[in-house]
């Protein structure tokens, strides 16, 4: 495939570039990747809108976690402008109502002004063995900010359920999911690729929820050989 296939990189719930750097750094030789920021929105409708509104005519996307129910969205507006679509850590379904009110009570907490030792309980608990990727994430944080962490978690809270959909989607998929997924384990992610008529799956060992960032070369390498196939 040539250099020139446009491959947007759709971040998750408080991430910003520095969450695709290696895949944006590695994959130009199958794509040609680009960053879609999801800053500021307040839907995931409204997120697709952005992405659609500044993307090529005809697009391969790559969903991680939050970006992924964006694609899901990107494929029932527009399903004839993607190529192809890889699900990174996420999932189809909608919060369990434990889920939603566990991001209610966080957001209680941000509004109560305790947005840093939220963020410490809920996002960096997993990598207190991961010290420079810890501090990565607490940076990007900080850079983001309480407002947005409120915005995206209601914006997460109310998405769709897309089960329904995965029956009729037509274009290639591909499901990637770290093993050790506590966030939206690898049963989300079989449960994409078992119901997308010819979609795949890619577990990577040894990695919990943000595979870019914690498998970044294994991350890179299961796009690379997916992309070339298109």
């Amino acid at each position: 495939m040539a250099h020139s296939l446009p491959l947007l990189l759709l971040p998750g719930q408080m991430n910003d570039e520095s969450v695709w750097c290696h895949q944006l750094d590695h994959l130009g030789e199958v794509s040609a990747p680009r960053y879609v920021s999801l800053l500021n929105q307040d839907s995931i409708a409204t997120m697709a809108k952005l992405a659609l509104d500044d993307a090529p005519p005809r697009f391969v996307v790559a969903g991680f976690s939050m970006g992924g129910y964006v694609a899901f969205e990107l494929l029932r507006r527009a399903p004839e402008r993607v190529i192809g679509v890889a699900f990174v850590s996420s999932s189809a379904r909608p919060d369990t109502p434990e889920r939603a009110a566990e991001r209610q009570g966080h957001v209680k907490m941000v509004e109560a002004g305790r947005y840093e030792e939220m963020f410490e309980e809920e996002f960096l608990s997993a990598y207190k063995d991961k010290p420079a990727l810890a501090e990565e994430i607490r940076a990007t944080l900080r850079r983001l900010g309480p407002e947005e962490f409120m915005r995206q978690s209601n914006t997460c809270m109310t998405r769709v359920d897309s089960r329904p959909d995965l029956p009729g989607i037509a274009c290639p998929v591909i499901a990637i999911c770290g093993r050790q997924d506590d966030v939206l384990p690898l049963s989300r992610s079989e449960e994409i690729a078992a119901g997308i008529p010819g979609a795949r799956l890619a577990v990577i060992e040894d990695c919990g929820h943000s595979a870019p960032t914690e498998r970044p070369q294994a991350t890179t390498a299961v796009l690379r050989y997916w992309l070339a196939g298109l």
